[in-house]
């Protein structure tokens, strides 16, 4: 048995609480902050089929502490003027991948973008991407993924709307993330309108000091923190964003807004990380699931919560090590361990309040 003391930013649970004008009166936002955070990743692909309301639905009754997803923005254009375009949408992809999606026809007759499978999120539009079925393919390496079919790419928005209906004190927290490459610049929008696009929807929201905005792109992390200097950051980094020429350091990664790993000191690449997420303001580091030691980010006020860990004995070994929170495909396998292991865990959502809010906003083709 673990006896460990997670670091939990319980003296904030008064400031979310009072945070945001669009609060409803008896809203708890950031309660789960006191818990453990066990955060299903892409509402936990493991169980579910990805970034889905059914996966988010799930991740609520598995009794996750966050949501953790991903977000893309759609075509903004002018050939389909009764559409909404430059749509921010939960979707991990740049592209629409077949072994995801599938289409189910055009919006209008001799649509020159049919098929969309195949082509970007940025160059289709909201109405496009609307009529691709996401939920009927059971993924290669998730065997145990309970299928939705017809399950449609939702908004943002609308995946806030459902998480509000089934979470109406507005319990759980959100890590979310920006979708956008610095090596392909063409294949998103920029930076910018990226920031201002989700920014707008996130501080319209009751959520909005419960979530916690993400990415391997850490240009978008210092423009939502020009722009909105309250929001917790979280810098995502890996090998392949770190060292892009010959395996080496040396070099300045896009991917880091500019920085060289080996302009700050320390004898080991988890120490320079640390110290370069904190030179960008970050709060968070998440690393993937290798052999980083939190200690040395904990010295420098740096949480680390590390991605995507599925494995119990590698989580095990982390956890003791320091481990602030953890992304994972299966929320409900490592609140169970958390919870065997003595860490606060955050409550189980009702399943009926759950599924009839999930009969509310799903697309009418999906048996719920």
């Amino acid at each position: 048995m673990l006896h460990l003391t997670p670091l939990i930013l319980g003296s904030l649970n008064a400031a979310l609480v009072l945070a945001s004008p669009a609060q409803q009166p008896l809203s708890t936002v950031g309660f789960n902050s006191r818990f453990y955070d066990v955060q299903a990743h892409r509402g936990g692909r493991g169980n579910t089929v990805e970034s889905t309301l059914a996966s988010f639905a799930w991740g609520l009754v598995d009794g996750a502490t966050t949501l953790e997803l991903d977000n893309g923005i759609t075509l903004a254009s002018s050939f389909f003027p009764l559409t909404r375009d430059g749509e921010v949408v939960v979707w991990h992809d740049e592209e629409i991948f077949a072994a995801k999606c599938s289409d189910t026809g055009p919006i209008v007759p001799d649509d020159p973008m049919y098929p969309y499978v195949g082509k970007l999120i940025a160059n289709l539009t909201l109405a496009q991407i609307k009529t691709l079925d996401c939920g009927s393919q059971r993924q290669q390496h998730y065997p145990q993924q309970l299928l939705y079919p017809g399950a449609r790419i939702q908004t943002l928005q609308e995946v806030l709307d459902f998480v509000e209906c089934a979470d109406p004190s507005h319990r759980i927290l959100w890590n979310i993330e920006s979708k956008i490459n610095p090596q392909y610049p063409n294949r998103t929008v920029g930076v910018q309108e990226f920031v201002r696009r989700q920014h707008a929807i996130f501080s319209a929201s009751p959520y909005y000091r419960s979530i916690t905005y993400q990415s391997f792109d850490w240009r978008t992390l210092i423009a939502m923190k020009e722009l909105d200097p309250t929001i917790t950051i979280s810098a995502l980094i890996e090998d392949g964003t770190v060292r892009l020429l010959s395996f080496q350091t040396t070099c300045t990664s896009p991917w880091l807004a500019g920085l060289r790993l080996d302009d700050f000191p320390g004898p080991s690449l988890g120490e320079r990380m640390a110290q370069a997420a904190h030179a960008i303001n970050a709060d968070i580091l998440s690393p993937s699931g290798t052999a980083f030691i939190p200690s040395f980010a904990h010295s420098l006020s740096l949480r680390v919560k590390p991605w995507t860990l599925n494995s119990l004995d590698r989580i095990e070994t982390l956890v003791q090590w320091g481990a602030d929170g953890i992304i994972t495909d299966y929320p409900n396998v490592v609140r169970r361990w958390a919870k065997q292991q003595g860490l606060p865990v955050a409550p189980k959502y009702p399943k009926e309040r759950i599924f009839s809010c999930l009969k509310q906003h799903v697309h009418k083709d999906i048996t719920v």
